[in-house]
């Protein structure tokens, strides 16, 4: 199928009122969370929802959040461009899900901690701490600029809305409803965002299968456009390791696992849900249900991508000059296919802005977290639970503002997926390496966590923001070839999408900086556990036997996750044999496997003086205790 036209449609009134519903339901959930939770002034309650939450409606939080605009535009996009093998993502996805239900989430919610950095300062220390919650702030308000720029440009490109009163409007509503209704308006809205965004994607395999003449025909041009390699045998077979290749095989599983476990395993918005299950149980059926979502997603953006390449076969609008980013060609191909029928491109822009309101939410509401319980609440231990409740709405608000400035920034960074995950790669990779020092390595010390910590972070953003200067070359992202001969219009472009790259390139742009950005994470972790290691060595080992109970978890657990002494074990046993520090971890008295740290808090000047030589059992202990999931 061939587009014979240069122009799209416009909104019409139906398309303003099915967005502008999407803003008023995600503004009233926010209200009525307001209401509902008044007489509850706990910054607890606010933050993880009293630990009260289902496994439901946080499984469809944690999708809609990590599944944003940057997945309902820009995947498109890139499988448009660079072929059908973003779907090997799957097996990452899965891989990811499994270490964070079985390896992450026992340690962090059986502490009992709201903010995922604490277990660092129990673990290592304040310095270790103080260290990592700068990076995350850091690393969240680039990410979140990034995913509120993408449905704005949207927005722009269907509408001609202004770019920046759309991005303002978006910061706004989300900020509103996060510091009204807390973590239980963000879940529930994020609910509703994830239906919207399904229904959004279904309007457009749809149509636009009507329009491309049926699935038969979208697979058969895709495949003769070399879009449906990763299908053959061939891509298999051949198993490239070269990690200079954007996409192949190994980079998507093993680059998008460690991406995405930065992102999914420590990263405080998904733990923070997490936590505010009401058992353990109920969080890990949450992670799995939410891998589900996940392969539903990609799979809707994937053959999206399919459809608009067989629309698109014989006249690209992005070479053709219609649309001036490939980041546009998503929306206007939703423009050209559901111009036509009223209310439908108001759905679809209503589907990239609720990845987006979900996403920017969920980040607001973590990054107050965080400020709040690792820096607010360590200046001013006296507060009223009042007085910290407000405090909690306040940092919403200045968050929000921040995100919302940072989405200007987000213009200069190319390409949104690359940037969005580029991002997550360079700080996720490295705080991934240090949650892992600390709960895979029990004779870890603070000099090594802080100094892995330092190296890991170096070293992945030398690679990002050399690769970010230098592009890779073509002969290494592999573009696939966009046809322009069947246009009945004058071309305005001049081929100009193409990097030119010039013949005083630095001798690392060919090689370092054309890493594949789906390892800057890998190359983080690596470095972190590798520096972190020695400099344990080198320093002095801590003595597992010294370690504390709950900071540790060996990866025999993890294997033999459902054996029968795991699945039936009570962590409230022998646990008078654990020691004074055991006596901190008992049953929070109204939920199911929460514990509590009070004893740990009180004592932190004695942590310090000791170096804040935390961790686990011994692992001769180990098999001697059992835990209640």
């Amino acid at each position: 199928m061939e587009s014979n036209s240069p122009t799209v449609g416009t909104f019409q009134v139906g398309d303003y009122v099915v967005f502008a519903l999407l803003f008023v339901v995600s503004s009233s959930i926010g209200v009525f969370f307001a209401i509902r939770e008044r007489n509850k002034p706990s910054s607890k309650d606010f933050m993880v929802g009293g630990r009260q939450m289902t496994c439901g409606p946080v499984a469809l939080s944690l999708t809609a959040s990590f599944m944003s605009a940057v997945t309902v535009i820009g995947t498109p996009s890139d499988v448009y461009r660079f072929g059908a093998s973003y779907i090997i993502f799957g097996v990452a996805y899965t891989f990811v899900v499994f270490f964070t239900a079985e390896l992450f989430l026992p340690v962090f919610y059986r502490s009992g901690i709201t903010s995922t950095y604490e277990y660092l300062e129990l673990r290592f220390g304040k310095l270790v701490r103080v260290s990592a919650t700068i990076i995350y702030i850091i690393q969240t308000i680039l990410y979140t600029g990034v995913v509120v720029y993408a449905p704005a440009l949207a927005l722009n490109q269907v509408t001609g809305f202004n770019l920046w009163g759309s991005i303002f409007a978006t910061g706004i509503v989300c900020t509103f409803y996060c510091t009204l209704g807390g973590l239980k308006a963000v879940v529930w809205t994020d609910a509703f965002q994830m239906l919207v965004m399904v229904a959004g994607f279904l309007t457009v395999l749809i149509q636009g299968a009507n329009r491309a003449g049926g699935i038969e025909t979208v697979w058969k041009t895709a495949h003769e456009g070399g879009r449906m390699e990763v299908f053959e045998l061939k891509y298999f077979s051949s198993f490239d390791v070269n990690p200079l290749r954007r996409h192949t095989f190994w980079t998507l599983t093993v680059g998008g696992t460690f991406t995405w476990l930065g992102i999914y395993g420590v990263n405080q918005s998904t733990i923070q849900r997490c936590i505010s299950c009401k058992t353990e149980s109920h969080a890990r059926w949450a992670l799995y249900l939410n891998l589900l979502g996940l392969w539903i997603i990609l799979f809707c953006a994937v053959t999206s991508g399919l459809m608009m390449y067989t629309f698109y076969s014989q006249c690209d609008p992005w070479s053709s000059g219609l649309v001036s980013a490939p980041d546009q060609l998503m929306p206007y191909f939703v423009m050209e296919i559901l111009g036509a029928f009223p209310g439908l491109p108001g759905l679809f822009v209503a589907c990239a802005f609720s990845g987006t309101l979900s996403t920017v939410a969920a980040s607001i509401n973590a990054l107050a977290t965080v400020m709040y319980e690792d820096f607010v609440s360590q200046c001013f231990g006296d507060l009223s639970n009042r007085a910290a409740n407000w405090i909690s709405k306040a940092l919403c608000v200045v968050f929000g503002v921040a995100c919302t400035t940072m989405a200007v920034g987000a213009s200069y960074m190319g390409g949104i997926v690359q940037a969005a995950l580029s991002i997550h790669g360079m700080c996720g990779g490295p705080m991934l390496g240090l949650f892992s020092l600390g709960i895979l390595f029990p004779v870890t010390n603070l000099k090594g966590a802080f100094g892995g910590l330092i190296v890991g972070i170096s070293l992945s953003f030398w690679v990002g923001v050399g690769a970010f200067i230098y592009p890779a070359s073509s002969n290494n992202t592999h573009p696939l070839e966009l046809n322009t001969a069947g246009c009945n219009y004058s071309i305005s472009a001049d081929g100009s999408n193409q990097t030119l790259l010039t013949s005083d390139r630095h001798w690392l742009a060919d090689s370092w900086y054309s890493m594949s950005y789906l390892y800057y994470s890998a190359v983080g972790f690596i470095g972190t556990i590798a520096a972190g290691l020695l400099i344990t060595l080198l320093t002095g080992p801590m003595d597992p036997k010294k370690l504390k109970p709950g900071m540790t978890r060996s990866l025999k657990d993890v294997v033999c996750f459902c054996s029968e002494r795991f699945i039936h074990a009570d962590f409230s046993e022998d646990k008078e044999d654990l020691g004074e520090f055991g006596k901190a971890w008992e049953k929070h008295p109204d939920q199911e496997g929460v514990i509590k740290m009070e004893m740990v808090k009180s004592s932190n000047d004695n942590l310090q003086e000791n170096a804040y030589t935390n961790a686990t059992f011994d692992h001769n202990e180990t098999n001697q205790v059992q835990v209640k999931l």
